[in-house]
């Protein structure tokens, strides 16, 4: 009589999976070259021509954004990460063995989303902690800087790992809908980078509106460290984000119960 799975056991075979393939290691280096690379090239722009940039952008300059300018760039990585950890699955041909090891498929989508969410918030907050201390230390002296003993700031570098995290568990869940790593991968970044340029061609009006509930102005939201215009303010933004994040997965999570493998 074969042994009954739990979910912590699921969890942990997930956990050897998702740390020992290939894609899981590139895309958490391509995380983590973009948030702190980029940052560090950004910062240290700013630093050498902060002596000539006008008084009206000097007063108005947000170092917090400046050091986290990376994370726009991550989160095409972490989509990647998401949504082929469920993809590569199907794409080799392992879901059907997965299956007949854990023919519980509930449980299996849970526990593929607890050891992604878990692993990208780890993997988010070191990299926007990181890129924050280090562009705030590439300012020091010349720049105006920002602590992380003010709460705003420390929100909003704490909601960046966090946005970086719910965009994974989006991807993840559209892979469970769609199956097709190119698929997935084209849809997500369609929706970070296409639809808001479809978007210009829509009266003025029509774009205030629409451009708020996109995933990448409700992330400048959560990460700004104070209210973007016509933006949602940052508890606002997350709840949306994390709703598309709930509702995507249901409708994953029910379409990967009834499909075959």
């Amino acid at each position: 009589m074969r042994r009954e799975l739990s979910l912590s056991s699921i969890v942990r075979s997930e956990w050897i999976k998702f740390r020992t393939v290939r894609s899981t290691l590139v895309g958490v280096s391509i995380t983590f070259v973009l948030t702190l690379g980029l940052g560090a090239l950004v910062t240290s722009l700013v630093r050498a021509h902060w002596n000539s940039t006008n008084l009206a952008n000097q007063l108005t300059f947000d170092p917090v954004g400046a050091s986290l300018v990376g994370v726009i760039f991550a989160q095409f990585a972490v989509g990647v990460i998401g949504s082929l950890f469920i993809t590569s699955e199907y794409t080799s041909g392992s879901m059907r063995t997965t299956l007949t090891s854990v023919p519980r498929r509930l449980e299996l989508a849970f526990g593929k989303l607890i050891v992604l969410a878990a692993s990208m918030f780890a993997i988010g907050e070191v990299a926007a902690f990181a890129a924050f201390l280090m562009g705030q230390a590439i300012f020091s002296g010349v720049v105006p800087t920002a602590s992380l003993a003010t709460g705003s700031v420390l929100r909003s570098v704490v909601l960046a790992g966090v946005y970086l995290t719910l965009l994974a568990a989006f991807a993840y869940s559209l892979g469970l809908i769609l199956r097709q790593s190119a698929a997935c991968i084209s849809v997500f970044v369609s929706l970070l980078l296409v639809l808001p340029l479809i978007l210009v061609f829509l009266p003025q009006s029509w774009q205030n509106d629409a451009r708020r509930y996109l995933p990448a102005e409700l992330g400048r939201a959560m990460t700004s460290t104070t209210t973007p215009p016509n933006d949602f303010g940052w508890v606002s933004a997350l709840i949306i984000l994390a709703a598309y994040v709930v509702v995507i997965f249901v409708v994953g999570t029910s379409m990967f119960i009834r499909r075959d493998a």
